[in-house]
This record gives structure tokens, C-alpha cells and sequence, in this order.
């Protein structure tokens, strides 16, 4: 179960919550304008650039020698969005080899139907896997200060994944996929004392509103450069960033964490309590390249840049590629 080294990666950023033309960048990144630019966009206007929309997709393709592979890692909060921005970045949905739930939340996976009919209107007819597990498939909601219940919007069920076109794999297991280049995580183990997931989340599994802070659905991806070290998606980071990473450095010891990218959830009044203890232990890491992303929050990236630096932390923004 292994992954295998790939020779490179490029992460396409298809959905996120920032938006940013302007700032100046390094040279493995690429924003967004020059993608736009490059997918055929000829004049700079609201017409060719991307959306901001609270979620995350990103398009991960791994090359090793001549053979390229493309997984879907989360498909952002509704269809619109993704096809929008994929259209203006020239992202072909032919391309998808395969696709991962995060986890069971709306904004990470409410684009999954559309893009999976994009897909399998691109490429033949083939359907394409989408791997999931079964503790997804719940009720969820958060409660407010005040007691009040939001419901959360439910996540596309099984049977609507493969109405649209996706060859469902639920497993709750780890294991690798597309010819041993990605590895997708089992259940993360909770570790850390102060890494205590959403606490104002909940689930109904058919009794009421139950708590739920940890969120035990959630899964991370992960991929080996060679000659530089494990590269890990994290989407959301509900079973805390540090977790995450403590995690992937017990499973692939002694290679190197590369770079984590993603979001490490450390915005909301809970999670910002932790941000000094979890920017601490990330120390441990000797991670070379953070891109914290979507619900990592301004203040954590604050804190990040402060203590790692501008050329080890460069936030994620729609539309942007990142080459490792």
C-alpha cells in the first residue's frame, strides 16, 4: 500500500474562498490572470476571472514519467461555481481520473454531481470513481451561541453520485489510488489535547441533534515528490492541522513532509484560541511550503507568516497553480 514517488505535481486551485490578482508571487506559483490568460482570455474583465465562494476544490495531477494522473480533491459548495472558474482556467474535466470526498460538509462537496456530469460528458461515458465513506452520509448542522440549530445542506447520497456518473468506492479504510500515486487516509488519529474539532457541530444519524465535533469522516490526501518529500492535502483539517500531520509523519517516516496545502481551520472564536499551541507544534515539521487556504482564516495566516515566513507561507487563492 505504499505510494509511489511521482517526478511532479500541480495543484490547480478550482475553488476557494479568496480571491487575488495582485499580490506578487514566487516562481512555482502561478496566478490567477496568467491561467486565464493562457486558457484563452483575451482582455482583463469580471468576464474571465474566477469566483470566490466559501469552499475548496482542487485539482491535483501527479506525473510520473510519461504517465499523468488527475484526482478531483473536493468539488467546492455548488456546481455554478466549479464550472465557472474550471471554465476560465481552462481545467477539462475529461482530465479527472478519479475523485475524493473530504468529508461530508456542503462546502467541500456540493459541486461533486455537476462536475461528475461535466466529467463523464467529456470523456466518453466513463464513469469515475469517487471514494467516500459511509459516516458522510449524515444530517449535519451547528449549533449558534444562542442555541439556535442551522441545518447544514445535505451532501449529494450514493445513489446521486452514480445517477451522475461516479463509480462510488465507500471504504472507510486507507489506501492508495491511480497507480500508487495518491494515498487516501483512514480515520486520523486525535492526538493532540487541544485539537477538539468544530465544537458547535452536530449530526443527526436519525435520533435528533446529537454533538459532533470531530467529525470522524474526515480523510486527507497525500502524494511523494521525489527528491523532496510528501506533499499533504488537508481540506478542512477538522481533526486539527497538527493531527493531520503527525499522522502523515507516522506513516511515511523518513520521508520528509514537503508541504502541507489546504485549509487548517483556525478561523471561528474556538479554533483561534489554539492558533499560538498549533503554530508551535507545526515547528516540528521542518515543513519547507505551507499554502493554508478556505477556512484557515486571516489570523492564523498572520501568525504563519510571522513565524515561518513570507517564502514558507503562500496563501491559496482561486485560480491559482502551484508546481511541486
Amino acid at each position: 500500500m505504499d505510494i509511489r514517488p511521482v517526478d511532479r505535481c500541480t495543484v490547480l486551485v478550482l475553488v476557494d474562498n479568496v480571491t487575488d490578482i495582485l499580490s506578487s508571487l514566487p516562481g512555482a506559483v502561478t496566478g490567477e490572470v496568467a491561467n486565464v490568460f493562457r486558457a484563452g482570455a483575451t482582455e482583463l474583465s469580471g468576464h474571465c476571472l474566477c469566483c470566490a465562494h466559501f469552499g475548496l476544490s482542487l485539482a491535483i495531477t501527479a506525473t510520473r514519467g510519461d504517465i499523468s494522473r488527475t484526482l478531483l480533491f473536493d468539488s467546492g459548495p455548488e456546481g455554478a461555481t466549479l464550472e465557472r472558474n474550471a471554465n476560465r482556467l481552462g481545467f477539462g474535466f475529461a482530465s479527472i481520473d478519479a475523485a475524493v470526498f473530504s468529508h461530508g460538509h456542503w462546502d467541500h462537496v456540493g459541486g461533486m454531481l455537476r462536475a461528475l456530469e461535466l466529467a463523464l460528458g467529456a470523456n466518453g461515458g466513463r464513469p469515475v470513481p469517487v471514494h467516500v465513506n459511509d459516516a458522510m452520509f449524515v444530517r449535519r448542522g451547528m449549533r449558534t451561541p444562542d442555541g439556535t440549530v442551522i441545518p447544514f445542506g445535505p451532501v449529494p447520497d450514493k445513489r446521486a453520485l452514480e445517477q451522475a456518473g461516479g463509480g462510488v468506492i465507500s471504504d472507510a479504510s486507507a489506501r492508495t489510488l491511480l497507480d500508487s500515486m495518491f494515498w487516501l487516509s483512514g480515520e486520523i488519529p486525535r492526538i493532540t489535547a487541544y485539537e477538539q474539532g468544530f465544537p458547535p457541530h452536530l449530526c443527526d444519524r436519525g435520533n435528533g441533534w446529537e454533538p459532533d465535533p470531530l467529525i470522524l469522516d474526515e480523510r486527507y490526501v497525500a502524494l511523494h515528490i521525489a527528491d523532496k518529500g510528501i506533499v499533504v492535502f488537508s481540506a478542512c483539517s477538522h481533526a486539527g492541522i497538527v493531527n493531520v500531520l503527525s499522522d502523515a509523519r507516522a506513516r511515511f517516516a523518513p520521508i520528509p513532509i514537503h508541504a502541507v496545502v489546504g485549509g487548517f481551520h483556525l478561523s471561528g472564536p474556538a479554533c483561534e484560541a489554539v492558533i499560538p499551541q498549533t503554530v508551535e507544534d507545526l515547528k516540528s515539521f521542518g515543513i519547507d511550503l505551507f499554502v493554508p487556504g478556505h477556512c484557515t482564516g486571516w489570523r492564523a495566516v498572520h501568525r504563519l507568516v510571522d513565524t515561518f515566513g513570507e517564502e514558507r507561507v503562500i496563501p491559496s487563492a482561486v485560480g491559482r497553480s502551484y508546481e511541486f
